[in-house]
């Protein structure tokens, strides 16, 4: 399903501060006390330092993961968001929460030899774990490494053509400073893509998907990766996560304009991509 919003849509209306443009992401509220990790709450200092130790728990096997608890559908789902991205020979592009590197290597390959990817993402392990696939690409001269947080990315004001992430926005303290930074360093007429987990429309499926999220995904997660908790995790951040249209809003109040989504698998994971 394919849903396209702009300013004049009634949706952006709801819950929407008097300007419609966040120029600066670190004037949104930071007086939280606590944000969640999964379903616990936690203060706000702490969510870094506990996703920083969930993926350093299971980097090592987090592509091997993927697959099999997919069943081998992120490849598609990702290599499907990128090329609604619209990529084009010679583009500078930033693939924030990078981790293995799998989005910027589909980038890379749209780039070509005179366009740039940036892999930006705090969590040094994730980042070493994907330089062998980098390298079997032959693609290192094209992609670099950042380690950096993504709710202050480290680069200029309008430095990039495009902007990504992929499964990885969810695990920030203030989501919303994390996309307000993509806007921030995007050119004007940039597009940003945001690739998530979210909930399947079909209800039955959606019965089916739950059962299998929150009993056979940590069984497996702790069967494999030896973590009790490195699978508990990722269901319990997918039903916290906001659904397609509330996401919508929140790209739209930032500034993107217009923003659409495109759902996957029944809604299993989505689309959504925002223009500066």
């Amino acid at each position: 399903m394919f849903r396209r919003y702009n300013r004049h849509h009634p949706h952006y209306q709801l819950g929407m501060a008097t300007n419609n443009k966040i120029q600066n992401p670190h004037s949104l509220s930071t007086r939280d006390e606590t944000v969640t990790f999964g379903f616990q709450k936690v203060p706000t200092r702490e969510k870094a330092k506990l996703v920083q130790r969930h993926f350093n728990s299971i980097a090592r096997k987090y592509d091997f993961m993927n697959t099999l608890l997919s069943f081998g559908l992120h490849y598609r789902w990702k290599w499907i968001a990128v090329n609604m991205l619209g990529l084009k020979q010679g583009c500078r592009v930033i693939d924030v929460c990078g981790g293995t590197a799998d989005l910027a290597i589909l980038a890379a390959r749209y780039v070509g030899p005179e366009g740039h990817v940036i892999v930006y993402d705090f969590n040094r392990a994730m980042m070493l774990a994907g330089k062998s696939k980098v390298r079997k690409a032959l693609l290192d001269g094209r992609i670099s490494y950042v380690q950096g947080d993504a709710e202050q990315i480290a680069f200029p004001n309008q430095y990039f053509d495009a902007a990504m992430v992929g499964f990885g926005i969810r695990n920030l303290a203030h989501m919303e400073k994390g996309l307000a930074e993509m806007y921030r360093v995007l050119k004007p007429g940039g597009t940003a893509m945001c690739l998530e987990f979210s909930r399947p429309t079909n209800p039955v499926f959606r019965f089916l998907y739950d059962a299998y999220s929150f009993y056979v995904m940590p069984f497996m997660g702790r069967l494999l990766t030896g973590s009790p908790t490195a699978y508990t995790y990722l269901p319990e951040s997918i039903r916290l996560f906001p659904l397609p249209d509330e996401l919508s809003e929140m790209l739209l109040h930032i500034g993107f304009s217009p923003v659409s989504y495109h759902r996957l698998t029944n809604g299993i994971a989505v689309v959504h991509l925002g223009i500066k």
